[in-house]
């Protein structure tokens, strides 16, 4: 149990670092590591990559930002196992057609 907890702390740990460098040397925005992380979290579970990592840190890897990138990644997988790939097709084709239509005012 001890070891889990020690896994756990080094990989949340590590991921924590890697934004802050992010943050520190890349002078990105902290708005603009958060969208990079969860991207990149999401990008991994997709490629298969990120599982492991979760089996080896467990909540250390589910609980930052990276982590939530996967979880979101892993239910549209079961949702698109289940249901088809209908509803997100159409939620990446009308995400877009607004993104290229929209203006923001800010």
């Amino acid at each position: 149990m001890l070891t889990a907890f020690l896994l756990a702390f080094i990989v949340g740990g590590a991921l924590c670092v890697l934004a802050q460098l992010v943050v520190d040397v890349g002078r990105l925005q902290p708005a603009s590591t958060m969208v990079l992380f969860v991207s990149l979290g999401a990008l991994a579970s997709g490629l298969g990559l990120y599982e492991p990592l979760v089996k080896v840190g467990g909540a250390g890897a589910t609980v930052p930002l990276p982590g939530f990138g996967h979880t979101l990644v892993q239910g549209i997988i079961v949702d698109v196992s289940r249901h088809g790939a209908l509803g997100l097709t159409a939620a990446v084709l009308f995400g877009y057609l607004f993104a290229v239509l929209v203006d923001p005012k800010g």
